[in-house]
């Protein structure tokens, strides 16, 4: 044959079937081989999008854009070649003319063909399921369709299913701001991941947040009104449901039904039959990937991982490299209605012989399990409310671990002498399943690759740019292996400066630096000097002038010139922006002592002005519902009445809680509301790396859980004890003892000591929990230094604390007086007198609440509410 007629050879043709998170995978492998430039790549796909980030569907809710989930480039398709077909999918397979026909009449000569074509949502069949009004829960439409309807045909709905996606919609629902049910048919939550102690732990969180759950039941029957929409659910256990509003997310199905037609082999529950190439058992030119495709093992991967991974064994085995696909890695960690759940190895303990170490702490929602080997091999377990050590634990699967089974499971805190770094995993230990990338891959890309970061190393083994939860284990190996080879590991703030940002701090109080433009231009790295910085110094930056303020001499207002531009969003109005653009206005109450009088003037403003009333957890009165332009007018009536800014928006101290201690309780040894008040008083203001929270208990009862803040305070008929860097939230961390059987005098003096060496060296948006367990020499460092004053510096940080104490002012006060600092309070600059047209409201149990998605006009101040800045100003005794 003539070298003119092998250049005219037309290229083979490699059809995909299903454009998905796998199909993407497969595509991007294929040109990762080169195989694009050498065959013609045609994909034929369903939906009228290109792939997007389905694990992260429901984030859709809380604000991230269909674009935004995108997994598509389109210079990749273009620079590759590939003929993406969007709402076109493959009709029929004629496997003896290797041809495929899309809907649209396209018809596709292959020389091979992948089918990944997903999995269909199960709906039970029960009556009324096809009723107006349910819904499944797969694709970006769904959800669109979805939010369309809970807006104006719902105020209650109902997940059929209980299990990760089901949560997820629950979780989708209720942001919609509906009352939400969710069915389970198994006797708990996610069955197939956690055990009956986790679902356990997750069942109390999730009912704690509102959502009321039916477990060990069914769906007997959808009820449908006069007009044949949702009304109702009738329950296998005679329970009768009132919704408008049905999601089925009761499990997913392969979707086969395109290769049944061609005659390839299924599973006997579904899914094409495949090789360990994921070759089907039936044509060899026909593969399968994901979820459509059972493996040699017999099962259907539902994981996005195992999917990836098939996709890499099809593109391998094309491009003639040994590969095979033989099962895969089932742990998963996700983030449910908030809540931290993860499983990893043999989770159920299925084992035989297995052991469980089992801590458990209802109050807290945490449930940790580890299934031991009787010789101590960690065979798997279940991590709710805390899966920090996720991918420790999950890489250290199959080996014994260096430090014992309960030391594993305790929280941070509770007494475990030590934590697992990454030194402690071998190299065999996979740190990134998505990706099946192993400690000695990582290792060896710094040794052998010449990484010298961990974005090189992300880039060249592609480790952490799956589902995430990988990189924190990541950047702890390659930096220790870094460090290992003598290479300085780049500790710096960000790319614009080379210090960490407790350097930062020393130069600003060194040199009484005043200006983030002066800092940068003097200490910033070469290629950021002359710059406007970027949006991680700017705040970290902005934080330390704001703590450092009345110390270097720039005792100025946070709205202030270029200390303005320098804010998180929430400090440029002084509020807290919420989700339909609104803001709420929380006033300070220390102690959460307030007087009747004051309790009016709150109820006054918040009828006024239509806002919705809630008391916080931290002993406060929040008020939502405020558009930008309405926050003038409410401070003005606020100030006048004696409050001061509540600081909610900033990270600075937020309250310190009190129960009413032995004033009023028959149990009180000290006055715990007196001394709240002195220490949010003295506090208040205080700008810090990330925000705090106290509380002062009058006896060891602990009614205002104090072991669980920033710093608590704890009476004894002797004194106080003080307990430092406790928190609660999604990762709770008991507090550790400080100090005890203090006066009023040692007790205000060891916390300004403790807060100030805090200020002083904890990294950006650290909070004191997670900086106690960072620093060298944990909680004993940290007292020789504040108790003991080891490093002679306490004298220093007693003196910073009470500059700043002399120096505070209310910021709310002085923004009103300043006319230059309230013009900044519109909506639109060219239109100051026009309010936000999206920001609006519906009605609620006789309050308010978001109209989402944002498209109502909201609602107008109460009859006799001020209109202007000037009226309000006009009314004001005091102006």
């Amino acid at each position: 044959m003539s070298t003119t007629a092998l250049r005219e050879r037309p290229r083979p043709t490699l059809v995909l079937v299903g454009h998905g998170m796998v199909g993407q995978r497969f595509l991007e492998a294929l040109a990762g081989r080169g195989l694009t430039g050498t065959h013609r790549v045609v994909v034929l796909c369903e939906e009228p999008r290109p792939a997007y980030d389905r694990v992260r569907l429901t984030s859709y809710f809380s604000g991230t854009t269909p674009a935004e989930l995108s997994l598509t480039d389109e210079r990749f398709l273009a620079e590759h070649g590939i003929e993406l077909h969007l709402g076109d999918p493959a009709e029929r397979v004629d496997r003896t003319a290797r041809t495929v026909t899309a809907r649209s009449g396209l018809t596709v000569r292959y020389d091979a063909l992948v089918l990944a074509t997903g999995s269909y949502p199960f709906v039970p069949p029960v009556p009324g399921k096809d009723a107006e009004g349910c819904f499944v829960y797969r694709t970006i439409e769904d959800l669109l369709a979805i939010e369309e309807y809970a807006k104006n045909r719902a105020k209650t709905g109902a997940v059929v299913g209980g299990g990760l996606l089901g949560l997820e919609a629950a979780g989708a629902l209720k942001g919609l701001g509906l009352d939400t049910h969710v069915v389970e048919f198994a006797p708990r939550l996610m069955p197939v991941q956690v055990d009956e102690g986790g679902g356990a732990a997750l069942l109390r969180t999730i009912e704690d947040m509102g959502l009321t759950v039916h477990t060990g039941t069914g769906t007997q029957e959808v009820v449908t009104g006069a007009d044949g929409a949702v009304a109702g659910m009738r329950l296998s256990d005679g329970t009768e449901v009132a919704t408008d509003l049905v999601v089925f997310s009761a499990g997913v199905r392969p979707r086969d039904q395109l290769a049944r037609d061609c005659g390839l082999a299924v599973g006997e529950r579904g899914g094409i039959t495949v090789d360990a190439q994921c070759r089907t058992v039936t044509d060899p030119r026909v593969f399968a990937v994901g979820e459509c495709a059972q493996a040699v093992d017999g099962r259907v991967y539902g994981l996005v991982a195992p999917g990836y991974e098939q996709a890499e064994t099809v593109a391998a085995t094309l491009a003639r490299e040994d590969s095979a696909f033989t099962g895969a890695d089932l742990s998963t960690k996700l983030k449910l209605l908030g809540v931290d759940v993860a499983s990893f190895g043999d989770a159920h303990g299925t084992t035989e012989g297995a052991l469980d170490v089992v801590y458990a702490d209802s109050r807290a929602g945490l449930y940790k399990k580890l299934v031991i080997d009787r010789d101590g091999t960690l065979l798997g377990g279940v991590l709710v409310g805390d899966a920090e050590a996720y991918g420790t634990l999950r890489a250290l699967t199959g080996s014994v671990p260096p430090l014992a089974p309960e030391q594993l499971v305790l929280p941070a805190g509770a007494g475990a002498p030590g934590q697992l770094g990454p030194s402690a995993l071998p190299d065999g230990a996979v740190i990134c399943s998505c990706h099946n990338v192993t400690k000695g891959t990582l290792r060896a890309a710094v040794t052998e690759h010449g990484c010298t970061s961990v974005p090189e190393v992300k880039k060249c083994t592609k480790a952490g740019t799956g589902c995430g939860s990988c990189v924190k284990v990541l950047g702890q190996v390659v930096n220790e292996e870094l460090a290992a080879g003598g290479v300085e590991v780049d500790t710096g703030l960000c790319g614009c400066f080379a210090q960490t940002r407790e350097e930062l701090y020393e130069i600003v109080l060194a040199l009484r630096m005043t200006s983030y433009q002066q800092l940068l231009d003097g200490y910033g790295r070469e290629g950021a000097r002359g710059t406007d910085g970027c949006e991680t110094c700017k705040p970290a930056v902005g934080s330390i002038l704001a703590s450092l303020a009345s110390a270097i001499g720039a005792d100025g207002h946070v709205l202030d010139g270029e200390q303005a531009a320098l804010q998180d969003t929430n400090d440029h109005f002084l509020a807290n922006l919420q989700k339909n653009g609104s803001y709420s206005v929380v006033p300070r109450v220390p102690g959460g002592e307030i007087t009747p009088e004051k309790l009016i003037v709150i109820g006054e403003v918040a009828r006024d002005f239509g806002l919705y009333t809630k008391i916080t957890g931290g002993q406060r009165i929040d008020l939502f519902g405020a558009r930008v332009e309405q926050l003038p007018l409410i401070w003005t009536r606020l100030v006048d009445a004696g409050f001061e800014s509540g600081h909610a928006y900033g990270k600075s101290l937020r309250t310190v809680k009190s129960c009413v201690g032995r004033t009023w309780c028959r149990y009180g040894v000290q006055d715990s509301v007196r001394m709240a008040i002195d220490l949010e008083l003295r506090y208040r203001g205080l700008r810090s790396p990330h925000k705090l929270k106290a509380a002062v208990s009058g006896c060891a009862r602990e009614c205002a859980e104090a072991q669980s803040k920033d710093f608590g305070v704890i009476a004894t008929a002797s004194g106080w004890n003080l307990y430092v860097a406790g928190n609660g939230g999604a990762t709770p961390r008991h507090a550790d003892l400080l100090a005890q059987d203090l006066s009023d005098a040692e007790l205000i003096r060891l916390i300004d000591r403790f807060l100030m060496f805090y200020l002083r060296t904890a990294d950006r948006l650290e909070r004191t929990s997670v900086w106690l367990e960072r620093i060298p020499g944990g909680l004993e460092h940290v007292r020789d230094v504040v108790v003991a004053d080891s490093l002679g510096i306490c004298a220093e940080l007693e003196s910073l604390m009470a500059t700043h104490v002399d120096h505070y002012r209310d910021e709310w006060t002085e923004a009103l007086n300043d006319p230059e600092k309230l013009a900044r309070f519109v909506s639109f600059v060219n239109a100051p007198d026009t309010p936000d047209p999206v920001v609006g409201f519906v009605p609620e149990r006789d309050q308010i609440k978001p109209d989402l998605p944002l498209l109502s006009l909201g609602l107008r101040p109460a009859a006799g509410a001020p209109k202007t800045l000037v009226d309000a100003l006009e009314r004001s005794p005091q102006r």
